[in-house]
C-alpha cells in the first residue's frame, strides 16, 4: 500500500497517536504523519504510507490553512486554551474592528516568532517542551514564519462578566509558523494579553478537509477493501512540484541514479523546487543542482526504482 491519507485527526488525540493507530488499522508498519498537529488541534493530517513516507519533508514544507479563535484579556502558559493563565488585563474598551483588522494585516509577509517553550523546537539537544515540563526557560531562537493572509471571519464578541474579547479568524501560512504565537504577538500590538482559544486546521499538503476521513471511516473502509477510496497516490501530493516526463532511455538512467546534464532535458536554470521526473505517469524520483557542478542535476530523493 503506497500514497497519502488525508486524515480528520480529532481533538485529544497526538500525531503520534494516529499513526499508532493507522498501523494497526491499515497491517502496515510504514506510516508517518506530514506535520504535527498539537492534541487541542483538530484538522487535516496527512498520512504517508509505502512509499509515501519518502515525500514526509516535502509535505511537511508545504503551507497550511487555519481557522480559529483569538481571545483578549488573558495569556497562558502553552499560548492555547489548555495552559495556566500567566497575565490577565480586563478589556474595558471593545477595540474596534477597523483597529484590530489594521493590526492584522501588518502580519502578512514575513515575520519574526519566537518560538512557545510548550513546542517541540530543541535547544541545546532538549525540546522546549521538556525545559517547560521541568520548569525551566532558556533562550529561544527567533524564526521566521511568512502569513500569506490573515483575517477576521466574524464579529467580536465581547465578554462582560470576563471582560474579554474574542474573534474567529482564517490564517493561510508557510512551515514552521505558530499560529497561537501569532495570537499572542497580535494580542500584544493590541495591547493585551492574548491567547488562540480554539484552532482548525482546514488544510496541509495540498489537501483540504473535503478530502479528510476519520480513523472510524479508516477502518471501515479497510474491512470493507475500499480503503483506494481515501487514498491519494503519491503524485498528488507533489504536483506542484516542476515535472518532466522520461522517454525509456532516460528513465534506464534516473533508475539508476545517475548524474544528469540540464541540458539534456533543456534546463537552462535551476528552479526553486526540486526536479520531479515522472515514467508512465508515476513519480519516479526527485532532482536537484549538483552541488559543486551547477550544470549537472543530481538525485535528492529516490521514490521508485521499478515500475
Amino acid at each position: 500500500m503506497d500514497g497519502i491519507l488525508p486524515l480528520w485527526k480529532e481533538r485529544g488525540m497526538t500525531s503520534h497517536d494516529c499513526v499508532f493507530k493507522l498501523r494497526k488499522i491499515l497491517k502496515t508498519k510504514k506510516v508517518g504523519h506530514g506535520g504535527t498537529l498539537d492534541p487541542d488541534v483538530d484538522g487535516v493530517l496527512p498520512i504517508c504510507i509505502g512509499k509515501g513516507t519518502k515525500v514526509i519533508e516535502y509535505l511537511q514544507d508545504s503551507g497550511k490553512i487555519y481557522e480559529g479563535e483569538i481571545t483578549l484579556g488573558f495569556s497562558t502558559t502553552t499560548e492555547d486554551r489548555s495552559g495556566d493563565i500567566v497575565e490577565t488585563k480586563a478589556v474595558d474598551g471593545v477595540l474596534s474592528t477597523e483597529e484590530i483588522d489594521r493590526m492584522m494585516k501588518s502580519f502578512i509577509g514575513t515575520i519574526k516568532q519566537i518560538p512557545p517553550m510548550y513546542s517541540a523546537v530543541k535547544v541545546n539537544g532538549k525540546r522546549l517542551y521538556e525545559y517547560a515540563r521541568a520548569g525551566e526557560t532558556v533562550e529561544r531562537p527567533e524564526r521566521q514564519a511568512v502569513i500569506e493572509s490573515f483575517q477576521r471571519t466574524t464579529e467580536p464578541v465581547y465578554n462582560e462578566e470576563n471582560k474579554t474579547q474574542s474573534w474567529r479568524f482564517q490564517v493561510t501560512c508557510g512551515k514552521g509558523t505558530y499560529v497561537r504565537t501569532l495570537a499572542v504577538d497580535l494580542g500584544e500590538k493590541l495591547g493585551y494579553p492574548a491567547h488562540m482559544s480554539d484552532l482548525t486546521r482546514l488544510a496541509s499538503g495540498g489537501f483540504s478537509v473535503g478530502q479528510a476521513v476519520t480513523l472510524a471511516q479508516v477502518s471501515e473502509l479497510m474491512e470493507n477493501e475500499q480503503i483506494d477510496q481515501a487514498l491519494q497516490p503519491i503524485e498528488e501530493a507533489m504536483k506542484d512540484f516542476p515535472r518532466i516526463d522520461l522517454t525509456e532511455e532516460d528513465w534506464q538512467r534516473v533508475k539508476n541514479g545517475q548524474v544528469l546534464p540540464m541540458k539534456a532535458f533543456r534546463i537552462k536554470k535551476m528552479p526553486e523546487k526540486l526536479i520531479a521526473f515522472y515514467y508512465q505517469n508515476l513519480l519516479v524520483s526527485l532532482y536537484g543542482q549538483h552541488p559543486e557542478k551547477n550544470w549537472l542535476l543530481k538525485p535528492s530523493k529516490v521514490i521508485r526504482n521499478e515500475v
